[in-house]
């Protein structure tokens, strides 16, 4: 029963994949071991495989930091505790040491120089609604700072600057429905 928090970190921390059909890879490692899950969004909900091999998972966000799983026809509820050690998911008695790393982002990670030149566009990053822009056109941003606030499927994702500059353009509004690769807005 070791793989069940590999499930959950990823349901309570990441967004919906960006269409059907796309598949999201992520590496997760739970106390010193690393596993490799992959979630694909189809017509019928969610299919999960953790290390090549296919999990039935259906969940629900009851409050923060506390998701109800459904896994092969099992129910758990699973609990996140951040703490200034990191991240924590307890099932039952067990408490786990939890670590995500999205792929993805990880060239993003090993060049935070914040000295990119030229213009970037914030694209969202899966379909959902603008709930908040956090930043004004012309205003000063950091490398990794919020930008725009797109909820997806009941979880508010922020869109963060791939680098320190001016937002010299903003093309999301609030309320505004948004597909995966629009654009947000404009850092330079």
């Amino acid at each position: 029963m070791g793989q069940l928090p590999v499930t959950v970190d990823r349901s309570f921390e990441v967004p919906a994949p960006p269409s059907l059909g796309a598949c999201m890879h992520y590496e997760v490692t739970i106390d010193d071991k690393t596993y490799r899950l992959e979630l694909v969004r189809s017509a019928r909900g969610w299919h999960c495989r953790l290390d090549g091999e296919e999990v039935g998972v259906d969940g629900v966000l009851v409050e923060r930091d506390v998701l109800s799983l459904l896994i092969d026809g099992k129910a758990y509820e699973i609990k996140r505790e951040r703490t200034p050690n990191g991240l924590y998911f307890s099932l039952g008695r067990g408490r786990y040491a939890a670590e995500l790393r999205d792929p993805r982002s990880l060239g993003g990670r090993r060049r935070k120089t914040g000295g990119d030149p030229g213009v970037k566009k914030l694209l969202a990053p899966m379909p959902g609604k603008v709930v908040r822009v956090l930043l004004r056109e012309h205003a000063e941003v950091e490398l990794g700072q919020g930008v725009v606030v797109v909820e997806a499927m009941k979880m508010q994702n922020e869109v963060r600057s791939p680098k320190k500059g001016i937002v010299q353009k903003i093309l999301a509004d609030v309320g505004t429905a948004v597909n995966a690769g629009d654009v947000l807005a404009i850092v330079e």
